[in-house]
């Protein structure tokens, strides 16, 4: 069945693509949610009189999201979580979560169902999360879980400390036998 998009649809195309799709994904959800039309000859002549409308859109829209990626991109974020023993999370980190830390930390409003966490986040450190800002436009946070920037190297210099300071245990045994 041939539609006529209304907005952007993800994966599909944006406002005034012409794309085909199966008859009852376009009933049961397109149409409804007024996210597309059916295609037909007077609805395909109103778009070829608003295609200078939807181009003037798109370029807006497209100057909007280079501008929050120039925000956003390369950003570092703190997110608080419980950790355990070994650095394993108590849970895991959510795509709300990561949202929320970009509101509260950079002030800038993002939604949760445009952050793409390939995986679960479950253990501490840095992770990179990357941010779907408009269609082929993407940005990079770098995601502090259950650390503090700077903090991950602290870890190490305490556990190599440790680790001296057995070796030099197991050596006075040794004199002692």
């Amino acid at each position: 069945m041939k539609i006529i998009l209304l907005g952007e649809l993800k994966g599909k195309g944006g406002e005034g693509d012409v794309i085909d799709v199966a008859q009852g994904y376009a009933e049961n959800y397109l149409f409804p949610n007024k996210i597309a039309v059916l295609a037909t000859p007077g609805n395909l002549k109103q778009l070829e009189q608003r295609r200078n409308n939807i181009a003037k859109r798109e370029v807006k829209r497209v100057a909007d999201a280079n501008a929050l990626k120039e925000q956003l991109d390369g950003k570092n974020l703190l997110i608080d979580a419980k950790v355990g023993e070994e650095g394993q999370l108590f849970g895991s980190v959510t795509s709300a979560m990561v949202a929320d830390a970009i509101k509260e930390q950079l002030g800038i409003e993002f939604d949760r169902k445009r952050v793409e966490l390939k995986n679960p986040i479950k253990v501490a450190g840095v992770h990179a999360v990357e941010l779907s800002i408009y269609r082929d436009i993407n940005a990079t946070v770098n995601c502090f879980v259950g650390v503090k920037p700077g903090e991950e190297t602290a870890d190490e210099d305490e556990e190599s400390e440790v680790v001296e300071e057995t070796v030099e245990v197991e050596e006075t045994v040794e004199v002692a036998e």
